[in-house]
């Protein structure tokens, strides 16, 4: 790989998240929110490493003997597809002589995020894993891989699926459905406030249709392009979502901190059993 396609900072580090490859942990956290990096790294019982560069903030530390990062990616599939090839690279390629490593690691990258319900029975300040993650963004046209189901429907361009993780020791209630990514947050989304959508996504019946026994139960803008590329490089991933908002209904959390903070110590309590 040229100096231009894998770009190394002088210090060694990665290009945009300005990491070393040992700044990362096998188990590797996103969030969206730059904020909810202290909140999550607040119940490490040590932090060795805290970094920073524009949106993405990197604490790694340990919850007993589990080594964990959590890292801040902003929002958006756009933002996905920098931080999650550049922590592969961390780990998977050699930054001596920028080739791939003979054997390669594959981290555990688990979504703590915020989402909205798709789904009348499933209400704001409930826990949803997504158990599949459908993108209706085009990131998935640079991917090709048999591994991804693609066009599958006008507008929804790829397909992936969590990993196994075993989930019966996970401390509170959940549901489990399809995720629907989009590139946005108004119109792709189906929000209406003074442009009109060309494309509505239809909010009311979705939760009607399934896939593979699942029914859609929320939208937002990550899953997705994680299931994507982890799947396609050897990555464990499962998303958790926080919902605050019934599109369906049209509510919102009165205290959205709340469910964040409990799907966060949950989470916490699930990775470190």
């Amino acid at each position: 790989m040229n100096p231009a396609e894998l770009i190394i900072n002088a210090d060694g580090s990665i290009y945009h998240l300005h990491l070393l490859p040992e700044d990362v942990a096998p188990t590797v956290i996103f969030v969206g929110d730059q904020d909810r990096v202290a909140l999550v790294s607040q119940h490490f019982d040590r932090i060795d490493i805290k970094k920073q560069k524009r949106e993405f903030i990197t604490h790694t530390g340990w919850i007993g003997q589990k080594r964990i990062t959590v890292i801040s990616t902003g929002i958006g599939t756009d933002n996905i597809d920098i931080v999650l090839n550049e922590i592969d690279a961390l780990v998977n390629i050699d930054f001596s002589n920028r080739q791939v490593k003979e054997t390669l690691t594959s981290l555990d990258i688990i979504r703590i995020g915020t989402s909205g319900s798709l789904h009348p029975d499933v209400d704001s300040d409930e826990i949803v894993v997504s158990a599949i993650g459908i993108g209706t963004d085009n990131l998935g046209e640079y991917y090709l891989s048999e591994k991804i189901n693609h066009a599958l429907l006008p507008s929804w361009s790829y397909m992936a699926k969590r990993h196994p993780f075993d989930l019966k020791n996970f401390p509170a209630p959940y549901k489990e459905g399809i995720t629907l990514t989009c590139p946005g947050f108004y119109g792709p989304q189906g929000r209406n406030l003074r442009i009109t959508p060309h494309y509505t996504i239809p909010i009311i019946a979705l939760h009607q249709e399934k896939i593979n026994g699942y029914s859609f139960t929320n939208l937002e803008m990550e899953t997705a392009a994680i299931y994507l590329l982890s799947t396609i490089l050897g990555h464990k991933a499962i998303s958790f979502n926080a919902i605050l908002a019934n599109r369906i209904k049209g509510t919102f959390s009165q205290h959205p901190e709340r469910i964040v903070d409990l799907l966060i110590q949950n989470t916490l309590d699930w990775i470190s059993r």
